[in-house]
């Protein structure tokens, strides 16, 4: 059994079960070549023009990392904030997401435990056309500096 009273788990307070937070960003060309600099994916997809419109999809797309990592934004930065790390992900890639879009990432709070500082999220990357192209769900820990007493 903890001995850890709510202030200790959640310092400044929980988050609010419906909290939402956004953050949006242009993607680019440069993304894709970021990315692939990091995980090595040289996908044809990503990168031959004439292969991705011969696909379904229709054209180039970025990784489903680039479109995805706006999350890490917002659920660092703002909701639940500085200190959030995933411990688990579930990501739907409903629509690709093309160098020129605009996306945002939108987190809404699902669930907050009183007894660690934990949060599940829906979780969410829209297109500036305002198609869905990333939905699912996220477990979250907030890590909180050590006080010393």
């Amino acid at each position: 059994m903890s001995t850890e009273s709510a202030a200790e788990i959640w310092p400044g307070g929980p988050p609010t079960v419906g909290a939402q937070a956004s953050r949006s960003r242009a993607v680019a060309t440069r993304d894709i070549e970021l990315f692939t600099a990091i995980s090595g994916d040289r996908n044809p997809l990503h990168y031959d023009d004439e292969f991705a419109r011969a696909t379904r999809v229709g054209g180039i797309v970025v990784q489903g990392g680039v479109g995805s990592a706006i999350l890490n934004a917002v659920v660092a930065e703002d909701l639940p904030g500085p200190g959030t790390v995933f411990l688990n992900l579930s990501l739907d890639f409903r629509a690709p997401i093309r160098p020129g879009d605009t996306i945002t990432g939108h987190v809404e709070v699902v669930d907050v435990r009183s007894d660690k500082p934990i949060t599940k999220l829906a979780v969410s990357v829209t297109r500036d056309d305002g198609t869905v192209a990333i939905a699912g769900s996220a477990l979250c820990y907030t890590m909180f500096p050590r006080v010393s007493a």
